[in-house]
């Protein structure tokens, strides 16, 4: 089966979201950006890995972010085998909460 090749990256996109300096710029960014369906997909992913990132079980995660047990896997996957941007983050907002 012939795959057609991956189409490069366009880092265009991440450094547009470095040149925003406020949460409402952010916000305001990704609402132009993105579709209502698509923030909330990526709002429940965050939350399903700030869930895990505080060992949770997946049980409870189901019933409070409401995400299906296959996201809640997947996302589980990036946590574990990802390029570790969400440990990044995570670590970033906990020093700032120091």
């Amino acid at each position: 089966m012939n795959k057609l090749p991956k189409k490069p990256r366009n880092d265009n996109l991440y450094k547009a979201i470095l040149k925003l300096e406020t949460f409402d710029e952010c916000v305001r960014f990704f609402e132009d950006l993105c579709t209502r369906a698509e923030l909330m997909a990526m709002e429940q992913r965050f939350q399903v890995a700030d869930c895990l990132n505080q060992g949770m079980i997946y049980n409870d995660i189901l019933g409070e972010t409401g995400a299906s047990s296959a996201t809640i896997s997947r996302v589980n996957r990036s946590l574990q085998y990802g390029s570790g941007g969400y440990a990044v983050v995570f670590d970033r907002m906990k020093e700032e909460q120091k």
